[in-house]
């Protein structure tokens, strides 16, 4: 029987990035923020490792961890803000209402690849997960109580988010943009349709209409048949490989800071 893994460091939960990546985007404050200040749609891997790099120090780093990385990000995120103009809304990057959602985008996407993998985790320990994925944000500027307070709290807020979100030219271009990938090495735009196809797959019908992905009984017969290939095999992979992008994102801030690779 394999061996119990922690269910926040599990390799397979990184194919709901683009899924996270595109419902942080439908938040205008974010997709407007982003289209003006960051190039990830030409190189989505920058902002996929630094975005990995903090998730794996909050969830299994040291507090010197969390500490380098909260520090990191926020100097990134003090740059990104504007006034509202035009068509465009206001946004602040460290605004502590989109760091709650972009937190929250993180963790909904993530148990909903760990459960179609691995099946639910048993009460305890999602719960456990659930106050985690809280120090996302917690780690940056968003105060401890703006964190629902339980998962049936979050689902409620999770539904009236999802269902407020709004997509327009320009952020549909900057997923357009992201598929392309024009500056990503060439193994990375080789695997695009292949993570726009399970980016489609677990974003919520309203989210994946109002981006223009094409989706019927066909492909959801596909996507199914996908995951239950993954369900099968992922499982029985070594635990060693399962949990090897938390070793590697750790030891890459490590390095990064100075401080001992000792994970």
């Amino acid at each position: 029987m394999p061996r119990p893994v922690d269910p926040a460091f599990e390799a397979v939960l990184l194919a709901g990035a683009g899924c996270a990546i595109l419902l942080q985007l439908a938040r205008p404050e974010v997709g407007y923020g982003v289209a003006r200040h960051s190039d990830f749609v030409r190189n989505p891997l920058a902002r996929l490792h630094g975005t990995l790099t903090y998730v794996y120090a909050v969830t299994a780093g040291t507090p010197d961890d969390r500490a380098v990385a909260a520090r990191y990000v926020s100097r990134m995120h003090a740059p990104v803000h504007a006034e509202a103009s035009g068509y465009a809304p206001a946004y602040d990057a460290r605004d502590p209402d989109l760091q709650l959602w972009v937190a929250a985008t993180l963790y909904d996407t993530g148990t909903r690849v760990y459960a179609r993998t691995l099946g639910n985790p048993p009460e305890a320990v999602a719960d456990d997960l659930y106050v985690r994925y809280a120090a996302l944000g917690t780690e940056l500027d968003l105060p401890p109580g703006a964190w629902p307070p339980d998962r049936a709290a979050f689902a409620a807020y999770w539904r009236d988010s999802v269902a407020a979100l709004r997509v327009d030219e320009t952020i549909r271009g900057q997923a357009d943009a992201l598929w392309r990938a024009e500056a990503a090495p060439r193994w990375v735009r080789a695997l695009m349709p292949l993570n726009r196809f399970v980016t489609a797959g677990f974003l919520p019908p309203r989210v994946r209409e109002m981006y223009g992905m094409t989706w019927n009984a066909a492909r959801q017969r596909r996507f199914d048949r996908l995951w239950s290939i993954v369900a099968f095999v992922y499982p029985r992979l070594p635990v060693r490989l399962r949990t090897a992008p938390k070793r590697y994102y750790l030891r890459r801030l490590r390095a990064l800071a100075g401080t001992p690779h000792d994970s």
